[in-house]
């Protein structure tokens, strides 16, 4: 037996002919900075979340990174988020000059403790990430309430809910901004590097689109400093195939959820995700919850089942923060889930019998 953690092939397969005539057109066409396809997509994009605009960057990294340079954050200022989140989240923060402050997460759904935000906020405070992790939607409702009575931005990471759905609205649309990355593997993937900024502020479409290309609205006229961070044509055009389809690939993503719920439904010392009321989890993660982890881990290794860890190391433990001065218990909810976390197989063209298989050796390994 061989399940595979995830498997881009697939996929491609599935729709190899649609994207090989995209990637020939610009090939053919000679342009591969910017042009059509990018404009395409980037409309494309914004009206499928709902919004205005949409502006492709060179990465989700960047995306964050840009939002934030564009709203003004930078020297002095503070921004909350989690520390439950891959490290893109608060290096998009730091290399504006700003400093992560970190709130502990809920531990049921792993996204932002909204009843904590408040008690981090000073005066210093310019801004609210939170983190729509693994494809669930973070608890907008209060932040958003948060955030108006003390007059900051709410900027989305919506880096893994590509089509997610709070209260009726696809993520993307509910803060100042959003930003998605496309990397190879979330549900919306390119097959290289790539991310959006997405707003219904023209103003903010308008600063990312020049911080994007050295500051510059006309090409050798250069208005404000900023960065080389597009998102090349061959992608654009990729991701315009693939976005015909990733309403599909989420559903099935969730039918695959709802079967390793039922599989893995009272299992001993297994727990498996929450989805919040009102909210529409994508499933770009499908993780469980074992105080038995690392041994679970491999005992399915050993029964060649590849299974991923996210994030094994809470941000405010990791080396390259330690100058915060942040040590072991700061945020419990975070630390424990650390430790006990696993993201089983899980992309749209898994068979029922490999989830049968992996639920199958889960209950082995308790049993």
């Amino acid at each position: 037996m061989h399940i595979t953690f995830v498997d881009l092939r697939q996929q491609y397969h599935e729709i190899k002919a649609e994207l090989q005539q995209a990637i020939e057109g610009v090939l053919e066409g000679g342009r591969f900075v910017g042009g059509e396809e990018v404009e395409c997509f980037e409309q494309e994009f914004a009206q499928y979340c709902g919004v205005r605009f949409a502006v492709g960057v060179g990465s989700g990294t960047d995306a964050l990174h840009l939002a934030l340079l564009t709203s003004g954050v930078g020297h002095d200022h503070e921004v909350i988020t989690v520390p439950h989140t891959f490290i893109a989240t608060a290096e998009a923060i730091t290399l504006t000059g700003a400093k992560p402050v970190f709130v502990d997460i809920d531990p049921e759904t792993y996204t932002i403790d909204t009843t904590r935000i408040e008690g981090a906020i000073t005066e210093r405070t310019k801004a609210i990430i939170p983190v729509h992790l693994y494809g669930q939607p973070a608890y907008m409702e209060p932040i958003l309430a948060i955030a108006e009575r003390n007059k900051l931005l709410v900027i989305e990471d919506a880096a893994q809910a590509h089509g997610a759905v709070y209260e009726g609205k696809k993520i993307g649309g509910l803060g100042a901004a959003a930003c998605f990355s496309f990397y190879p593997t979330k549900n919306l993937g390119a097959y290289g590097d790539g991310g959006a900024v997405v707003t219904d502020d023209e103003e903010i479409a308008q600063r990312v689109r020049m911080l994007r290309d050295h500051g510059s609205r006309q090409k050798y006229r250069h208005e404000i400093e900023g960065l080389t961070s597009r998102l090349d044509t061959l992608q654009a055009a990729i991701l315009r195939v693939k976005l015909r389809y990733v309403d599909r690939w989420n559903q099935q993503r969730q039918e695959r959820a709802s079967l390793y719920d039922a599989l893995l439904k009272d299992t001993p010392g297994v727990v498996c995700p929450t989805v919040r009321k009102g909210c529409t989890h994508v499933y770009h993660l499908y993780v469980i919850r074992t105080k038995e982890r690392d041994r679970l881990r491999e005992y399915l290794e050993s029964r060649g089942i590849l299974t991923g860890i996210h994030y094994p190391i809470p941000l405010h433990l990791q080396p390259v923060y330690g100058s915060l001065g942040i040590g072991e218990g700061a945020y419990p909810e975070t630390e424990q889930v650390a430790k006990e976390i696993l993201s089983l197989p899980m992309y749209p063209e898994l068979s029922r019998e490999d989830l049968e298989a992996v639920a199958g050796e889960i209950k082995g390994f308790v049993g």
